[in-house]
């Protein structure tokens, strides 16, 4: 049975928010992305990283939080499971379980920031990422126990349904369009996207990572539009969105005419009003396979595009922060807690020195 809460989330354009961000892949790429997100003025900018089944460390994503509050930056936190073990092409399929772990572990770190987002796993239209074939009917039930699961826990918990692969189409067993998907999760579960706090979006410029940003269409960086619209004839309710993926490929368009790309869209396409952040992917790719999207090249050279959205013109976000701000390296932070302890008559107490990455460990065991 779950128990109803109230939320405490905050609408993000109710306070003055700085749109830009930038999607890294790892918590070691906080400075980095803080230098470009921040820049031109800026302050608060976002920064969209996946955490994965098997990397719940809590002393790593505690020191992660931390310095995201050191740096000013608003985490987006995206859910994430592993490689099937039988079809190594796909992801597995999470379970209840699976959301569970996750909402436990997340409410035991402290936030930088009073809304804590969170996308719940990623591009679930694509069989590649749901266990080898869609679901949309899965996916809306995951979906719906999240929302349930993560405010059960805090009801500062902000969250998103998945971004979906804007490209995809309907392919029997391997793919559905992104619009399809949506329609079926709704008939599964009537009234999901009413649940759900806003919408993560992959508005790449598809077809191809190539599409000038002012072309509009189903498949553009505008995308987002038809996706929100769909969202709120089904859930009833406006619902925000978060650009969590976007961008260009270097292999089809050069860096000098993607920065241009990047201006136009953050200028005339991006900055609508119900847009809270856009991420770009990819800060540093290295030399993986998402090099052809990569912001820095292989060691610290920038490339056109890092310059392009450097230079736009921000402004100082201002969210809501929340009280109780760590030290930074949460393995040396101590913390003070009463121990029980009995004498002859019974009385007698004293008290025992933990570290605050044990205290963080008690909370997710315990559930506080």
């Amino acid at each position: 049975m779950f128990t109803k809460t109230a939320f405490a989330i905050y609408d993000p354009t109710s306070t003055p928010n700085n749109s830009v961000g930038i999607h890294i892949l790892f918590p070691t790429e906080l400075s980095d992305a803080a230098k470009l997100v921040n820049s031109s003025g800026g302050d608060w900018g976002y920064v969209t990283i996946p955490i994965q089944q098997t990397d719940m460390d809590l002393t790593k994503w505690q020191t992660f939080m931390d310095n995201c509050g050191k740096y000013h930056l608003i985490p987006i936190i995206r859910l994430a499971t592993t490689g099937d073990y039988f079809n190594q092409s796909s992801w597995e399929v999470p379970n209840n379980y699976d959301v569970l772990d996750f909402a436990n572990f997340l409410n035991s770190l402290n936030w930088p920031t009073k809304n804590r987002y969170v996308i719940i796993y990623n591009e679930p239209n694509n069989g590649d990422e749901w266990g080898g074939t869609p679901d949309p009917a899965g996916y809306a039930q995951i979906l719906d126990y999240a929302v349930h699961v993560f405010k059960q826990r805090s009801s500062d918990f902000f969250i998103l349904s998945a971004g979906l692969d804007n490209a995809a189409a309907n392919v029997n067993g391997k793919s559905v369009n992104e619009y399809d998907f949506m329609r079926e999760m709704n008939y599964a579960v009537p009234g999901v996207f009413g649940e759900i706090d806003g919408i993560a979006s992959h508005s790449y410029p598809n077809p191809g990572f190539s599409q000038p940003p002012l072309q509009y269409g189903y498949e553009g960086v505008s995308s987002f539009r038809y996706e929100d619209n769909l969202a709120e004839s089904l859930g009833g309710k406006t619902l925000p969105v978060f650009i969590t993926e976007t961008g260009w490929s270097s292999d089809k368009i050069p860096e000098s005419v993607q920065a241009v790309y990047y201006s136009d869209a953050f200028s005339n396409i991006w900055d609508d009003k119900n847009v809270i952040a856009v991420t770009p992917f990819l800060l540093n790719a290295g030399s993986g396979p998402y090099a052809q999207f990569s912001f820095i090249k292989s060691g610290t050279d920038t490339t056109d595009i890092y310059k392009a959205v450097f230079s736009l013109k921000k402004i100082k976000g201002e969210p809501q922060i929340n009280k109780y701000q760590t030290t930074q390296n949460a393995t040396v932070i101590k913390e003070v807690l009463p121990v029980k302890s009995f004498n002859a008559n019974g009385r007698t107490n004293y008290t025992a020195t933990v570290s605050r990455a044990g205290v963080l460990f008690f909370k997710w065991l315990l559930n506080f």
